[in-house]
């Protein structure tokens, strides 16, 4: 009996999928690269030819893989997209394409502010601020490392909010009314502790979006949101 039987609870072309899912969201397989074939997957993972034909039936159905008939199976030009002129709750995202959503809190305290997170958000220095680091996950993959600073004063149930059952942008989408709000894009060279959190190379670029949302006419969240450049994409649709 194979390992993947042993181990697996669940469907078997389920885990098929989701290892192949997996190879290609943390970027082993590149846009082109072939995947094993039907028989291949056989061999490897010890199951039927129609467990492993559906497996990659239902990738390519997804867009992440194409099929060729007589060449072979390569995985698509595909990269997780997100909307880049909407505030969303990335657990929705990622629930919304079908896929498992998991996250975990690395940070969540009160603390004085920076000298920038100061001046971004129109309070004096060394003001009180709620800090949290959250690693956000889509099939157990890292997605999106979110740093957040939050005004107490603009939202003072911040700081109790269980961010292990809900996200921060679920939580201030309910808990306050958002009035505006500003997006910065650039390429960036995360910290050591950002790389490690995204599984990123050293000196591989992620991609940064900074935002501040406003409430009531005062600055309420600063956010710094990290991708893995190589497998995320921002898209965005201007309907005047």
């Amino acid at each position: 009996m194979s390992e993947l039987r042993e181990k697996s609870v669940g469907p078997l072309y389920a885990k098929v999928k989701h290892a192949l899912l997996t190879s290609i969201l943390e970027g082993k397989r590149q846009r082109g690269d072939r995947v094993p074939s039907e028989n291949e997957l056989v061999r490897e993972f010890g199951v039927s030819r129609m467990t492993a034909n559906r497996a990659l039936r239902e990738l390519t159905e997804e867009g992440y893989l194409v099929r060729i008939a007589g060449v072979g199976t390569f995985v698509a030009d595909f990269k997780t997209k997100s909307p880049l002129l909407e505030i969303r709750n990335i657990a929705d995202e990622v629930r919304e394409r079908g896929h498992a959503y998991s996250s975990e809190v690395i940070l969540n305290r009160k603390e004085s502010a920076s000298t920038n997170v100061a001046r971004r958000l129109d309070i004096a220095e060394a003001a009180p601020v709620f800090h949290t680091l959250v690693l956000h996950k889509e099939e157990n993959i890292p997605l999106q490392v979110e740093e957040r600073f939050v005004r107490p004063d603009v939202v003072p149930d911040y700081g109790s909010a269980d961010f292990s059952k809900t996200t921060p942008s679920a939580f201030l989408l309910k808990a306050t009314p958002l009035h505006d709000a500003e997006h910065t894009v650039r390429a960036n060279i995360p910290s050591e502790q950002i790389r490690n959190l995204l599984h990123m190379d050293k000196r591989e670029p992620c991609l940064l979006v900074e935002r501040r949302t406003w409430s009531n006419g005062h600055p309420a969240t600063l956010a710094f949101l990290f991708h893995p450049g190589n497998r995320f994409e921002l898209s965005g649709r201007l309907r005047p």
